[in-house]
């Protein structure tokens, strides 16, 4: 399959349960490595713009962690699965158009049919993170077990993928985050 967007050096697809870290892993990054060598790639992004289009609400509002978005949150993750099913690569070819740095983090992955996408796409450089965080750790984040959400295939679709290139553990000790994050910053300068 011919790249959709640039050529990029790394994809890294980060995964993780809701409130586990995956933004702040990847903003964490992108810090670390610069926004002229790594774009952070969100699949939500095009999926909540033409939800919005189609249904009539605030796109900008629908981007940020708040009420409003969770009032549409459960019929977005429907609709959707919809179009995934009518197209598994439609937001991810989508996410990547433009794309001139050459890391990209996706950092909301949530399906083995991402990663298909993306495998297929660009190969060898593409790689996974799970980010995972304890359940408490999740909760003081502001994480409440909702029905429909988390135990959806946006939330679960990965909870048996198999063995992930990196896992990220975010528990709360930061110390232990930042050895983590050297030690995959220290990878992708490799592939630089």
């Amino acid at each position: 399959m011919a790249s959709p967007g640039g050529v990029p050096r790394l994809v890294l697809l980060v995964s993780g349960k809701r409130k586990s870290g995956k933004d702040f892993v990847a903003e964490a990054l992108r810090s670390r490595l610069g926004a002229d060598v790594c774009a952070i790639l969100r699949l939500s992004s095009p999926l909540k713009e033409r939800y919005a289009q189609e249904n009539g609400l605030d796109f900008q509002r629908l981007l940020d962690a708040s009420v409003y978005k969770e009032t549409y949150r459960r019929d977005m993750i429907r609709w959707g699965e919809e179009k995934r099913q009518a197209d598994p690569g439609c937001f991810c070819r989508k996410v990547v158009e433009g794309v001139s740095q050459p890391v990209w983090l996706v950092s909301d992955t949530r399906r083995a049919s991402d990663i298909q996408w993306f495998r297929e796409a660009y190969g060898a450089v593409t790689q996974t993170v799970r980010v995972v965080a304890l359940e408490q750790s999740r909760q003081q984040r502001g994480w409440v077990f909702t029905a429909g959400v988390d135990d959806a295939e946006s939330e679960c679709g990965l909870d048996n993928f198999g063995a992930f290139d990196w896992v990220i553990e975010n528990h709360g000790d930061e110390q232990h985050l930042e050895e983590q994050l050297e030690g995959l910053v220290a990878f992708v300068h490799s592939r630089l």
